[in-house]
């Protein structure tokens, strides 16, 4: 993807979805950052299937922190690795209330102190909860930047690196909502839908373009 195809790229993904969000469900902030730390390696779907519950009777670091990892632990059981999730989801409520006041921080290096809060997790509660220009790069991220040729890389902090160039300041705040639609709906692993896509005409493996399309480009 060459630098005049990006703008226009951007613009249809926006003109197709104006609003873009998050698919997980949350109320408040730390119900968002909670929601975060339990998707890693898990689908939205899952997770939102999990916190519904435990968000109605947790909602704020102080009520999470008073179920106790035993109540932690039978709310999320359904989700992936979820006996060590429990573990830092419990741990970050205790530093939250002790550091933070309850309050979740507004800080990469704050965010990223807490347990089982990476550089993709902080990326998102900055962006989501507080409209900073950060670059989550997930598996869907990864593949769509590489497989498009908007930011090719080697593993997810260079793609992050390549977006944050190259994206158009305007589209900042809601392109890593857009990117991680498209892979999951549209630019998907294994069968992209190349035929219905909207932005094909500004894609490197576009069928019949410059390159192959690469089925197996994922996240490190």
């Amino acid at each position: 993807m060459n630098a005049d195809q990006i703008q226009p790229f951007f613009a249809t993904l926006q003109a197709a979805n104006p609003q873009p969000n998050t698919e997980l469900e949350y109320t408040n902030v730390f119900e968002l950052l909670a929601a975060v730390l339990l998707s890693a390696q898990a689908t939205d779907v899952g997770v939102n299937k999990a916190t519904r519950k435990l968000f109605a009777v947790a909602p704020t670091p102080q009520k999470m922190l008073a179920l106790g990892l035993d109540g932690i632990t039978q709310h999320i059981k359904t989700i992936g690795l979820y006996r060590n999730k429990a573990k830092n989801l419990l741990e970050t409520c205790r530093l939250l209330i002790e550091q933070h006041g309850g309050a979740v921080p507004r800080t990469r290096e704050a965010l990223e102190a807490l347990p089982g809060v990476g550089r993709k997790t902080a990326n998102v509660v900055l962006n989501v909860a507080f409209g900073e220009p950060t670059m989550a790069v997930d598996t869907h991220i990864f593949r769509v930047s590489n497989r498009t040729g908007l930011a090719p890389g080697k593993n997810p902090l260079e793609v992050e690196l390549g977006l944050l160039k190259r994206v158009p300041e305007g589209y900042l705040v809601d392109a890593h909502h857009w990117l991680i639609l498209h892979g999951r709906y549209v630019c998907q692993a294994r069968k992209p839908l190349c035929f219905e896509c909207g932005v094909a005409a500004y894609c490197d493996s576009r069928p019949g373009g410059p390159h192959p399309i690469y089925p197996e480009t994922r996240a490190p």
